[in-house]
């Protein structure tokens, strides 16, 4: 069985962590590999809403493995904060997870940072960040003179360790801050705290890298889950409106340590419209009334921040780039139920730039401010479709819909959404290993 990997094409939110949740019942091991507390993934089970931002989607499957791998930056607070909800809700007992000691822990300091800086472009506009201390871990694992492994936690350089970034970032903090906000960090505190945290999750702490090493050249079925999107990845994103790490297919043999001959099949998760959050170009933005039904007919809140989502027309010409860059094979379809009661939808299938026409997703923040949207006019339809459990449930206009994208994208439709539960899920493919 190869291994498999579960993306996200647009800007987050598009629902992956369904897709994943229902995939990992055909693997043996479900790895996240990037990404940290920012990644909001919402799965139900049988009318049972669990919402996760750092432990992988596929911890709801028992007997399945479930691996935290070095590309993550892990909030240990929040790590126990939902192993301890699950528990409570007598999920399972979380023997199969593992945490890689080569990941890195975000600390106080990070906090703090990420409301110190000023999170805003030279023009002013918004990054976007959640302030959970993503972008300074991962700044300081690049920088490595302030980075903390889990590893590391288990050491007795530890507290020495804690020490000497804490002086040199209250220096640092000290000059960001009025004299009235600076709060010194306490060193003896932070390791009061961590101690706790390093000793609650050490039965689970191991090195993942040789783990899913020894595990792919056995031919066990790998199923990697990706966070955010694929338009928010750090070198091939709308930057600088983008996460901290490589969320695109791109990023997961370096966030894993797994190569990429062991990934054999990639699935991208498209919502059936668009949505973005925070600051950033968004061609296909609607701004109005439209936007508004869109938002609230498909609930487009942050799982984690709970901001409202901008929301807009299904953008072909930014998808099939992040298909590409991501070796797409097939697409999972969510959401689609949300678009029912329009009378027209639209997709955009070509951008005009200074007056000329480009199917090409430009490179430069820039250039996408410019797009003007081409778009295609599509019947709508006004049947609900969550009841909907096969294709032949679905109204000829949805069918044409689905169709199209597919076209587009030069992609087949694996999956299609119609519902947060696992039931509402229509395969498409015939073969599909999925049975819901």
């Amino acid at each position: 069985m190869p291994g498999t990997c579960i993306i996200g094409l647009q800007w987050g939110d598009e629902a992956k962590g369904k897709i994943v949740d229902l995939f990992t019942r055909e693997h043996d091991i479900v790895v996240r590999y990037q990404g940290g507390a920012n990644a909001g993934h919402t799965v139900v089970v049988g009318g049972e809403v669990y919402k996760l931002s750092l432990l992988p989607s596929g911890v709801l499957t028992p007997g399945v493995t479930c691996v935290i791998a070095g590309g993550v930056v892990m909030n240990p607070a929040k790590a126990i904060e939902e192993l301890d909800e699950l528990a409570a809700r007598k999920v399972q007992d979380f023997d199969n997870l593992l945490l890689s000691d080569r990941l890195h822990v975000i600390f106080p300091w990070h906090f703090a940072e990420d409301r110190a800086m000023d999170r805003n472009t030279s023009d002013g506009e918004n990054i976007g960040t959640t302030g959970r201390g993503i972008g300074p871990c991962y700044r300081d694992k690049v920088g490595r003179s302030y980075a903390v492994r889990l590893g590391d936690m288990y050491r007795d350089t530890f507290p020495d360790q804690v020490r000497h970034i804490v002086t040199e970032k209250n220096r640092v903090l000290a000059s960001m801050l009025p004299a009235e906000e600076f709060k010194p960090l306490d060193a003896d505190a932070i390791l009061r705290e961590y101690r706790a945290y390093a000793e609650r999750l050490q039965p689970y702490v191991t090195d993942t890298t040789e783990f899913l090493l020894t595990a792919a050249e056995k031919g066990k079925r790998i199923l990697f889950e990706g966070a955010q999107g694929a338009l928010l990845d750090v070198d091939h994103g709308t930057y600088p409106f983008v996460t901290s790490s490589n969320s695109s297919g791109v990023g997961i043999s370096n966030g894993s340590g797994v190569p990429g001959k062991y990934i054999k099949l990639v699935m991208g998760v498209v919502k059936a419209y668009s949505t973005r959050v925070g600051g950033g170009p968004f061609p296909t933005e609607q701004d109005n009334a439209i936007g508004q039904r869109i938002r609230d007919q498909g609930n487009e809140y942050g799982t984690v921040t709970k901001r409202p989502r901008r929301c807009g027309w299904l953008d072909a010409v930014a998808v099939r780039y992040t298909a590409r860059l991501s070796g797409v094979d097939s697409i999972c379809i969510m959401l689609l139920d949300v678009l029912s009661g329009f009378d027209e939808l639209k997709i955009c299938t070509a951008y005009e730039i200074d007056g000329q026409r480009t199917t090409v997703f430009p490179s430069h923040v820039d250039e996408i401010r410019k797009v003007k949207p081409i778009y295609e006019t599509l019947a709508g339809w006004q049947e609900d479709l969550t009841g909907a459990r096969s294709m032949e449930d679905l109204p000829v206009a949805a069918h044409e819909y689905l169709d199209r994208i597919s076209q587009l994208l030069n992609l087949p439709v694996e999956l299609v959404s119609v519902g947060p539960d696992r039931a509402q899920t229509i395969p498409v493919l015939a073969g599909s290993s999925l049975s819901v």
